[in-house]
């Protein structure tokens, strides 16, 4: 078997060698040339085609142009704002390390002056009263003869007498001092860095029969010094709470997080409220933070009303005053002298009440009560499918420019610039109820958190508000 498969492999080996070297042979070009399957030839170059003109932009309407220097303005006004705030945490920062330095090198040493000065005193005071004792003693023995000639006619007690004044004299001036030095002393050591308690390895005590009037002029300039000291904290305390209040300005009262910006008056911004049940209530109580900028005759910060009664609820600013209305301006309630004419500076907090059961209708601003009035739409209730708006009444003066966007059918009521409100609102908040004195004063609240209670009706942060026109939101 192996002899018949030798022949074979000998066969095939023969054959992969003719194979080899035939293709030994044979020479195989290869291109290494690069290949480029895009390349464009010269035949093939297209002629370049112009490029289209540049799109014209529309020219700005005004309205765009005073929104757009808005937004700019309101850019610059952050930037400045925290500008000014880092300006005011270093100026509180350096303050505050130069009251530091102060207090480490005047406190500590001011327990030792006080100290050292007693001691003065308390010596002074026995070397005096020494000397007043000694002279006492060689007058008794010079004048021991002449006392008893004298006693007939009664000099010995006159100069008793003298003498007993003299001392009682030197104790009421001790007791003085000592009641100075008191109450230096107490100032000092319950300033910061001076410690507290008296030594008790130098301790001392007044004499209180004995004190001169160098002492008196001592105690005098520490008291004179130490009423200087105090003097320019007091200076800088005021400049504190000036800047404070400053900065103070630029911050939300009762706790707000975002307030609602009214830029300008115009009929094209105001807030539509959407409430969170219907309006149909026998009384109620809104309430709200306003910081306006120009204050007109007819300001309106807040109306209610239907196509029959545009003017079921309004509150509004005048010059001075503050006015409410239910059921419409027949009814109506006014505090006068709460605003300052042409606008503030200060954030005001404004409600009013209303109870269909007496018609008792009520103004708060600050959380006092500025003005109440019986008699005020008794019996009404107040119609449900109205329209709720900030900043704006709707009313049938104008061309209902905005009446697809009033959401009341049929309510086709527009809009009059010259009621329009400019400034900013916050914690906007309505209540199907009276509130009582104090809720309110707690919401008046500046440094308070009248903002995390919201009403059932209302709820600022919560109840939808879609501002329309330059009206935003702002933080």
């Amino acid at each position: 078997m192996f002899r018949w498969r030798l022949p074979l492999a000998a066969c095939v080996l023969s054959a992969f060698v003719c194979l080899a070297f035939a293709y030994g042979e044979d020479d195989i070009e290869v291109n290494y040339a690069d290949t480029y399957y895009n390349e464009i030839t010269d035949g093939d170059t297209p002629e370049p085609t112009p490029s289209p003109a540049p799109c014209n932009s529309p020219d700005l309407s005004k309205w765009d142009k005073i929104f757009s220097m808005l937004e700019n303005s309101q850019m610059r006004e952050n930037m400045l704002l925290q500008y000014a705030d880092d300006i005011i945490k270093v100026e509180m920062g350096s303050l505050r390390g130069e009251i530091l330095r102060f207090v480490a090198q005047y406190g500590g040493s001011c327990g030792v002056a006080v100290e050292t000065a007693g001691r003065r005193m308390a010596l002074q005071l026995e070397g005096r009263l020494r000397e007043t004792l000694e002279r006492l003693k060689l007058r008794e023995q010079t004048s021991a003869a002449a006392a008893a000639a004298a006693a007939a006619s009664g000099n010995s007690v006159g100069n008793s007498n003298h003498l007993e004044a003299m001392l009682q004299q030197l104790i009421t001036a001790a007791r003085t001092q000592a009641s100075r030095l008191t109450k230096m002393e107490t100032s000092c050591f319950s300033s910061p860095g001076a410690g507290t308690g008296t030594n008790s390895k130098t301790g001392f005590q007044l004499p209180e029969d004995g004190g001169t009037r160098i002492q008196e002029q001592q105690v005098t300039s520490r008291e004179l010094a130490l009423d200087g000291v105090l003097a320019a904290l007091q200076h800088t305390r005021v400049g504190l709470e000036e800047v404070l209040g400053s900065s103070r300005q630029r911050y939300l009262p009762a706790g707000c997080e975002m307030a609602l910006l009214f830029p300008m008056r115009s009929r094209r911004i105001y807030t539509s409220v959407i409430p969170d049940a219907p309006l149909s209530l026998s009384s109620f109580t809104v309430c709200m933070w306003v910081k306006p900028t120009i204050v007109s005759n007819k300001t309106v910060l807040l109306s209610y009303g239907n196509r029959r009664n545009p003017y079921e609820i309004q509150l509004l600013l005048g010059q001075t005053s503050v006015l409410f209305t239910i059921g419409g301006e027949a009814h109506l309630v006014e505090a006068r002298g709460v605003v300052n004419p042409g606008g503030t500076s200060e954030w005001i907090h404004l409600c009013g009440a209303w109870s269909s059961e007496q018609g008792l209708a009520s103004l708060w601003a600050g959380g006092k009560k500025v003005a109440t009035t019986p008699g005020v739409a008794e019996g009404h209730i107040l119609p449900d499918g109205g329209s709720l708006q900030l900043g704006q009444e709707r009313n049938g003066c104008c061309s209902p420019a905005s009446s697809s966007q009033s959401g009341v059918a049929g309510f086709e009521g527009g809009f009059d610039p010259k009621l329009a409100f400019a400034g900013k609102m916050t914690g906007v908040n309505m209540w199907d109820r009276v509130l009582s004195e104090e809720e309110i004063s707690q919401l008046a609240r500046r440094e308070g958190q009248g903002c995390e209670r919201r009403g059932n009706m209302v709820a600022w942060g919560v109840t939808e508000m879609v501002p329309h026109g330059g009206a935003q939101f702002i933080n």
